[in-house]
């Protein structure tokens, strides 16, 4: 009877998948089965082998790994992604093999090699709430390991797993540098809450039955984010992070975590006709207690009224004693054209696609609501924005007309805007970057924080010019800001690379290199950063990466030599330039 006893252990378990296996092996089985190969064999297996680990089984795309020990487990997986990101950098998104990791220590059942129950279906569970590249690791695991090795969590509260009875309190590792410590100006790390009160206002559910109309409720929320953005005491957090919830179901609690804000907002908009309703409720993140709840309705023509009665009942709710006096300071209609109005809203929601065709649409959809509106300010900004981004990218096709099209619609937005901190940051960006008036630029900026000290592309427009005109440490700490302000933020590797640039100029290469290889890593055709890879790279005495880097950059950019760089970053002050050109030589651009 003795040999019947079921045989049990306590041990840690790591559970790995490949995010998107069936997508990728249907798009190329043979290519992905070799570099999956090739990744056990020079990376996971010699990682494994280092920490004692024992592979109880594989799938077609997952594995299950026992440790002797919890320090071991996480020290592997650590390595292992940080490994796979590097792995990853110069591979096409859609073509990247990405793996989800969870650990757990638990009692497990042994039978032969295999081991069951449920400290392994935890790890397994845990893996599936990780994201592509991540590691999600229950209580058990944070208690013996913490202390032990150097990483950090965030929290994601209690979370009910299938078929595991009692919730299972859940932690996400925030990865640090392959090479070390953790890096700066990290975007991943759970912000902790401003000195003030904070909020984040979540995309409103269109609930007009016309997904046409998503576009409408969209720009509604823009719209009170801006207002509530102008007062000064409260912190709030931009509308590209905010955004990344559309879409999503989210737990409030976790929202509050994720982007560091007391309050959220969400809510709903109903347009018929020429009615409109908007609901709205606002919500501590920290107990997940509503505060208020309210609907607003009135024509078409009161949008701007709704809006406002919306943002008026959000700051009443957080700040009871305020003065209505600075509530009405918030308020600000673009424009009183509804036409134009919408128009703008529609240009927004093609803007937030990021491609090529999304830009050229939204600047047909400025140009339209400056048609019907010509004192529209902040659809000049955005129209010049849209030349601006054109050329970041390299999709101008006529740059003899673009060029000074964007600095004209850039002159006209400062002119209009004076009191409007959108028109005001994309025409100060447009002017500095593509027009080359640095000074001008930055004096539009500065005015734009004045009026909106939670705009996050001023703060980053502002950390580009600050750095350009030789005050990179300044630039640094507004790059801060704008990340802080829009963690989630589509254009995170762009902040990211010109805070790079910041650091390679302030002579801190380690600090460079890390950050801009990180904007690669979120956007690997981004040339900017990629050069800045490079130069970070050379100057910190590492050139065989640095030479990837301009290999990379020539893939992408075929006629780059030293001779043309500066048709390509004109901005730069003359010694600035001479560093980054020195760099870039002992990387290997050719001249």
């Amino acid at each position: 009877m003795a040999s019947d006893q079921v045989k049990r252990k306590l041990a840690a378990i790591l559970a790995a998948d490949i995010a998107g296996y069936s997508r990728l092996m249907g798009a190329d089985e043979a290519g992905t089965l070799a570099r999956l190969k090739e990744y056990r064999r020079e990376l996971i297996d010699p990682k494994n082998k280092q920490y004692r680990g024992r592979v109880v089984k594989t799938t077609g795309d997952g594995i299950l790994i026992e440790f002797p020990s919890v320090v071991d487990a996480v020290s592997c997986s650590i390595e292992v992604q940080q490994g796979m990101r590097e792995r990853n950098a110069d591979v096409p998104p859609e073509k990247r093999i990405e793996f989800r990791i969870g650990i757990n220590l638990g009692d497990v059942i042994i039978e032969g090699r295999d081991l069951y129950g449920d400290g392994v279906n935890i790890a397994a569970r845990l893996e599936g709430l990780a994201e592509p590249g991540g590691i999600c690791i229950s209580q058990t695991v944070l208690n013996h390991a913490r202390g032990k090795i150097a990483f950090d969590v965030e929290d994601l509260g209690e979370q009910a797993l299938k078929n595991i009875v009692h919730p299972i309190y859940v932690y996400r590792l925030l990865l640090c540098s392959s090479r070390g410590s953790t890096l700066p100006l990290s975007s991943e790390a759970a912000p902790v809450l401003p000195d003030k009160p904070s909020i984040a206002v979540l995309p409103f559910q269109n609930m007009s039955g016309d997904p046409e109309q998503e576009y409408f409720a969209d720009g509604i929320v823009e719209e009170i984010i801006t207002s509530l953005s102008r007062i000064r005491w409260l912190f709030v957090i931009a509308r590209n992070s905010s955004f990344a919830y559309k879409g999503k179901s989210p737990d409030i609690r976790k929202v509050g975590r994720e982007l560091g804000v007391r309050y959220v907002l969400e809510g709903s908009v109903r347009k018929a006709a020429t009615r409109l309703r908007i609901t709205g409720q606002l919500i501590d993140a920290s107990t997940g207690t509503h505060l208020w709840a309210d609907r607003f309705e009135g024509g078409l023509e009161d949008v701007f009224e709704l809006q406002d009665h919306v943002t008026s009942r959000v700051i009443g709710a957080i700040a009871p004693k305020l003065e209505q006096a600075e509530i009405e300071r918030a308020k600000h209609k673009p424009t009183d054209n509804l036409d134009a109005y919408d128009y703008y809203l529609r240009g927004l929601a093609s803007v937030h696609r990021w491609s090529r065709e999304g830009v050229a649409e939204a600047l047909q959809l400025f140009y339209k609501a400056i048609k019907l509106d010509p004192d529209f300010a902040s659809a000049y900004g955005l129209a010049a924005w849209c030349y601006f981004w054109r050329r970041v990218n390299g999709w101008m096709t006529d740059r003899a007309q673009e060029v000074p099209e964007a600095i004209r619609l850039a002159g006209r937005a400062a002119e209009l805007g004076n009191d409007d901190a959108v028109a005001l940051s994309f025409s100060g960006l447009t002017i500095g970057w593509v027009g080359g008036d640095v000074e001008a630029a930055a004096e539009l900026t500065d005015r734009a924080l004045v009026l909106n000290p939670n705009l996050a592309a001023a703060w980053s427009s502002s950390g580009f010019l600050k750095t350009l005109l030789g005050d990179p440490e300044v630039g640094i700490e507004h790059l801060e800001r704008a990340m802080r302000i829009s963690p989630f933020d589509p254009l995170m590797f762009f902040m990211e690379n010109i805070a790079a640039l910041a650091h390679f100029l302030a002579g801190r290469n380690d600090e460079a290199w890390q950050l801009a290889e990180r904007a690669c890593r979120k956007q690997p055709y981004f040339v900017g950063a990629i050069r800045v890879a490079a130069a970070g790279n050379a100057a910190a005495g590492r050139l065989d990466d640095a030479r990837k880097w301009i290999t990379r950059a020539l893939q992408l950019d075929p006629e780059l030599r030293v001779s043309n760089l500066k048709d390509r970053v004109s901005w730069f002050r003359p010694e600035d330039f001479a560093k980054y050109v020195e760099a870039l030589r002992k990387a290997g651009l050719p001249e």
